[in-house]
């Protein structure tokens, strides 16, 4: 089981990122998959989470729409696409897949699986 994520990078404030997570050894069919993000110092925080097979997404509050996921399953990947981006966006951003999940929480807890994250950084 693999999840890689890529597109993080150095943006100005109102800006624009788009996140992919790439997967590997198992299906979206059967896994949600949610996008965490974690500043030093800070607790993972849920940012999106979307459940094709339950036919579900869900965000963190403080996205206030200015984020959306969606999935390509013949790609297997999710991409998370970040506009209006804020400062206080900034963190390393982590894909995971949890297996069954229906996106009815983001909390870090339930996902087994995790990638090794991608940074986002946002100036002011």
């Amino acid at each position: 089981v693999q999840l890689v994520e890529s597109g993080g990078g150095l943006v100005q404030a109102g800006g624009s990122l788009r996140l992919s997570c790439t997967t590997s050894g198992f299906t979206m069919d059967t896994h949600a998959i949610g996008w965490f993000r974690q500043d030093p110092g800070k607790e993972r925080e849920g940012v999106s989470c979307i459940s094709r097979f339950r036919g579900r997404t869900s965000y963190g509050d403080f996205v206030k729409g200015r984020f959306t996921i969606s999935g390509d399953n013949a790609k297997n990947t999710v991409y998370l696409q970040m506009n209006s981006l804020k400062p206080e966006d900034t963190a390393v951003y982590f894909c995971a897949a949890d297996y069954g999940g229906d996106c009815s929480s983001l909390r870090a807890s339930f996902y087994e699986y995790w990638g090794q994250g991608t940074q986002v950084t946002v100036s002011s």
